[in-house]
């Protein structure tokens, strides 16, 4: 029985192992799937910057493309007429550990022609930056975001590339990276030493400190301060 403990918990420390499809996933390589009008006509447009085609968990189609190329490829997806994918519903990453690249992943869907699709792009972890879609989507402003502090791939063209969940001086890394430590990098005294010792700063942007009062104050008293004449409570 202690064996089997012990057995459990190196195989927490050492984190999740990778299965045959996580391997077929990250290499970009999918199975033979049934077509897809806009993957038939991103093949005819932009050839070998179109890598593969795989149909996932419940019919979602999934496209692998030219990570160089990405915001040509997407721009086109969104504005053609034939696919016109006018709403970016989410934009993430996945990253399958032991050195292998990260994806990031754009869920596409046309509300003129009600079908959705799916878009990745392979990154190496030696160089995790593509162009930002922002300019195509404003609601991949925040969703960049969270993909740059979580995983650290870089958005390039985008307009406040800063962290959104971790503050700006975080220095453990990327918590949904795999190799993440469950427990972070810095011993438990430490995160404790450095949490203690963050700055009202560090949670708000110079605007917000640029206001004259404590920004962690909330409604209209401050000091003992009376409500303006007029306002009630």
């Amino acid at each position: 029985m202690a064996d089997e403990t012990r057995s459990g918990l190196d195989a927490v420390e050492e984190g999740p192992a990778a299965s045959e499809d996580a391997e077929s996933a990250a290499s970009g390589a999918g199975t033979l799937a049934p077509e897809h009008p806009s993957v038939k006509a991103l093949r005819a447009r932009f050839g070998e910057a179109i890598h593969s085609h795989e149909v996932g968990c419940r019919g979602q189609h999934v496209v692998f493309v030219d990570a160089a190329r990405s915001r040509e490829i997407l721009e086109w997806l969104r504005d053609d007429p034939d696919h016109h994918y006018q709403f970016l519903s989410d934009l993430t990453a996945v990253d399958y550990g032991g050195g292998r690249p990260l994806h990031v992943v754009y869920q596409l869907f046309s509300m003129t022609h009600h079908r959705s699709l799916r878009v990745k792009c392979v990154l190496p972890v030696t160089a995790l930056e593509i162009d930002s879609v922002e300019p195509l989507w404003k609601t991949a402003d925040w969703l960049e975001r969270e993909v740059y502090d979580l995983f650290g791939i870089r958005f390039n063209g985008h307009p406040d590339l800063r962290r959104i969940l971790m503050p700006e001086n975080y220095a453990e890394g990327h918590p949904l990276r795999k190799d993440f430590p469950l427990r972070g990098r810095f011993s438990r005294a430490e995160q404790t030493r450095r949490a203690l010792s963050q700055e009202v700063a560090d949670f708000y942007i110079p605007e917000e400190m640029e206001i004259g009062r404590d920004p962690q104050v909330l409604g209209h008293e401050q000091d003992g301060d009376a409500l303006p004449s007029g306002e009630n409570a």
